[in-house]
């Protein structure tokens, strides 16, 4: 099941994500980050257990991102963080948002979702925004993507 994140999530998100981190394979997010931008997070949950979550962040007025989107292990490859990334798309959709981009380390898993590779230059309130404050800036290594959202 796919539902919003709730504040007693926090710990168990940050768990899931920063698992993937400290392998390098995705950005480390701190419990404070996530309790301010908890409403930005959906979580995949069986039988009460979370074992995948991702985000929708706002940027701009036509722009969102898709943000740490991870799945735990004993379950990935199971379409899951598919289903994750078709809800964030949805949801930006009803708000409005005609673009969602995404930063990351496996550009052929949104490749296979629609998202096409640019230029992160493309996206000057995230970088001045968020990524001044990684500590890979100015040296970032993930791949920027962005699909198109219809509004059909």
């Amino acid at each position: 099941m796919i539902r919003k994140a709730l504040i007693k999530d926090a710990k168990e998100i940050i768990s899931i994500i920063n698992f993937y981190a400290n392998r390098g394979e995705m950005l480390y997010r701190s419990i404070n980050e996530l309790y301010e931008n908890i409403r930005d997070f959906i979580v995949y949950e069986i039988d009460g257990e979370i074992i995948a979550v991702s985000s929708l962040h706002i940027d701009w007025e036509d722009l969102a991102e898709i943000r740490s989107l991870a799945v735990k292990e004993k379950s990935s490859r199971k379409g899951i963080g598919s289903e994750l990334v078709r809800e964030c798309i949805r949801e930006a959709k009803e708000l409005g948002i005609k673009k969602v981009f995404t930063l990351t380390y496996v550009p052929k898993f949104f490749e296979k979702m629609g998202f096409k590779i640019v230029d992160k230059a493309q996206f000057p309130h995230k970088i001045w925004g968020d990524c001044v404050k990684c500590p890979k800036f100015p040296s970032c290594d993930e791949t920027a993507l962005i699909i198109e959202v219809s509004e059909s």
